[in-house]
């Protein structure tokens, strides 16, 4: 096994190049620093007024329109999986697999009140949403488990969106309008919260200091 003889690391604008000089032969190794934005405020964003506008259909102030179906394909659907993208280049397992996922989501949704309406499709049953919507719960609980060890602000966002699809699962299971209205509130603030986790991240980065809390563990 070679020893290292020496090794000195020099700063070249964004890369940092490490030399090491093994058994008399140089080494070098270029290490890129990310200098890339951070695309969480932007997926919170998404998945946040989206649902804020959907739940506002569920409390029963307007009907399902082409703009809570445009919503859901591009700020709530397209938005998300492109910071989803953007995490994975930053090696973010979460928040890969947490916008990606809600961004399609949202499209699937989409897809699920539309293709009816297009004679493609059946429209789904009281248990077939029921059961879609609890496997999403499902799902959120494991991601609500990873915020931990990220901040209570998220944290928060991921215990009201649990809540949400349990609600959701058992209003459609039941066919309880109260669940339902229930849910549309609560959908609510887990949208509000959502919206206050992305904006303190901006807010705080332009600042250079914590305006808006998040409670980082």
């Amino acid at each position: 096994m070679s020893k290292t003889v020496s090794a000195r690391i020099e700063s070249k604008g964004n890369e940092y190049v490490k030399e090491s000089i093994e058994k008399g032969a140089m080494i070098a190794e270029t290490i890129i620093k990310d200098t890339t934005a951070n695309p969480a405020p932007l997926g919170l964003m998404g998945f946040g007024l989206t649902t804020i506008l959907l739940n506002m259909h569920n409390v029963g102030l307007f009907g399902i329109s082409s703009m809570i179906l445009a919503m859901g394909i591009f700020y709530g659907g397209l938005a998300q999986i492109i910071a989803g993208v953007m995490e994975w280049k930053k090696k973010n397992t979460f928040g890969t697999v947490a916008f990606t996922s809600y961004g399609l989501f949202w499209i699937s949704l989409v897809f699920i009140i539309m293709l009816p309406e297009l004679g493609v499709a059946k429209k789904p049953s009281g248990t077939e949403m029921s059961a879609y919507l609890f496997m999403w719960g499902a799902f959120s609980t494991i991601l609500w488990i990873g915020t931990f060890k990220v901040n209570k602000a998220l944290m928060i966002v991921f215990s009201l969106l649990v809540v949400l699809f349990m609600l959701l699962a058992y209003a459609d299971a039941t066919g309880s309008h109260t669940a339902k209205l229930i849910a549309g509130y609560e959908g609510i603030i887990c949208g509000i919260s959502a919206i206050y986790t992305g904006a303190a991240q901006i807010i705080n980065e332009m600042y250079g200091r914590a305006i808006l809390p998040i409670g980082e563990f």
